[in-house]
């Protein structure tokens, strides 16, 4: 009967079965152990409570940012020493309402240029020059206020420029002259909207008192929903402070981080800023167009240093979900196995009783007697 079954079923209907052998050795035993618990602190530990493993992400919110900056400031020294009202409208470049702003905190003047021919400036080193032959005609000047007309003013020692005169001259730049500027107010109002959970988050605090928001300034504690800051504690937050970047500039990156634990009380689901340092220079240039009562057109040349703040926004929403933990179990379960075979590697090849361990684990089954093939003889053939 054993026999026709063999004869009667294909090979690939066989049933293996494995065979375990329980080996007493005591080095691979601990090793095995070992690499066991540290799987399993990998998997508990990293996996599931650090990196929270069983939750799904969603980690590309939808953003909006809405800046908008709140304060006057009065100078001296535009227009031969005429005080000037500065406002939003002045400090703010470009126009409110973007990401990314410009907030002025020390300028350069030069009122009343019209176009024409005049000397170029003494520190413009392409400028410089001796005799007409170092001014080509028509050529622009590198780095300069204008274009060449050929010839050497031999007063400043500079070519003659057709240009905004008189050319702007590098004035020594003055000590603070807004002053205020430190504590005026920025408004960084944020939303963002995860759309994997149909979550949506603001910065701003629900309330229906109209006067919260002209009253308070952020803090991390008693006021996390405020989005009004100042501008001296935001350079504060970088590590410097307003007079070291109010005469050249500066650039101060402000990060808004979400991260929202599902799982838990939305409370926690809030924004984190952080305020860092980018660059300590920043400036650029603007002028004002204007004409008198015979149609001569002028302009009032700023040159503007202050500190440019860029606002990025990032976060991360995450959710218990079947899917993640299944991955992550799995993952566990495969380097367990993998330990397991790498254990019967050592065991079978690298071990000192290797031939004794292969005999164990491979036992080679010999058929019933009587069954055994019987194959041809090739010299009975011959005959």
């Amino acid at each position: 009967m054993e026999a026709a079954c063999t004869k009667s079923f294909p090979p690939f209907l066989d049933y293996k079965t494995e065979k375990y052998v329980l080996t007493k050795n005591r080095r691979i035993g601990v090793f095995h152990r070992l690499l066991q618990l540290g799987v399993l602190c990998y998997i508990v530990g990293w996996v599931f409570i650090v990196k929270k493993g069983y939750q799904e992400s969603d980690n590309d919110p939808h953003i909006s940012v809405i800046t908008k900056l709140k304060g006057t400031s009065v100078t001296k020294g535009f227009r031969e020493l005429q005080e000037r009202l500065w406002d939003e409208a002045d400090l703010v470049k470009p126009s409110q309402g973007e990401n990314v702003l410009f907030l002025v905190t020390n300028f350069i003047s030069t009122p009343g240029q019209e176009l024409g021919v005049c000397p170029e400036s003494p520190t413009v080193l392409d400028g410089r020059c001796s005799e007409d032959s170092d001014c080509a005609e028509k050529e622009p000047v590198i780095s300069g206020n204008g274009i060449k007309t050929g010839k050497c003013n031999t007063t400043h020692f500079t070519c003659e420029i057709y240009g905004w005169c008189p050319a702007e001259e590098s004035q020594p730049i003055r000590k603070i002259p807004i002053n205020e500027a430190e504590n005026f107010t920025l408004l960084i109002k944020n939303d963002v909207h995860f759309s994997r959970f149909h979550l949506s988050r603001s910065n701003t605090k629900q309330t229906s008192d109209t006067t919260y928001f002209k009253s308070c300034t952020y803090d991390p504690v008693s006021a996390p929903y405020c989005p009004v800051f100042r501008v001296s504690e935001m350079i504060r937050e970088a590590g410097h402070s307003f007079k070291e970047l109010s005469v050249l500039g500066g650039v101060v990156g402000v990060d808004i981080r979400w991260n929202c634990d599902l799982d838990q009380p939305g409370s926690t689901c809030k924004p984190q800023y952080t305020f860092r340092l980018q660059d300590v220079k920043n400036n650029f240039r603007t002028a004002t167009y204007y004409w008198d009562q015979d149609r001569h057109q002028y302009r009032d040349l700023l040159k503007l240093y202050g500190i440019r703040f860029e606002i990025s926004v990032t976060g991360e929403a995450r959710k218990f979900g079947l899917v993640p933990t299944a991955v992550s179990l799995g993952t566990g379960c495969a380097f367990l196995g993998a330990i397991t075979l790498l254990c019967d590697l050592i065991l079978l090849y690298l071990d000192s009783k290797a031939d004794f361990y292969w005999d164990c684990k491979y036992e080679k089954v010999k058929p019933p007697k009587g069954q055994e093939a019987t194959e041809p003889n090739p010299e009975q053939n011959l005959e």
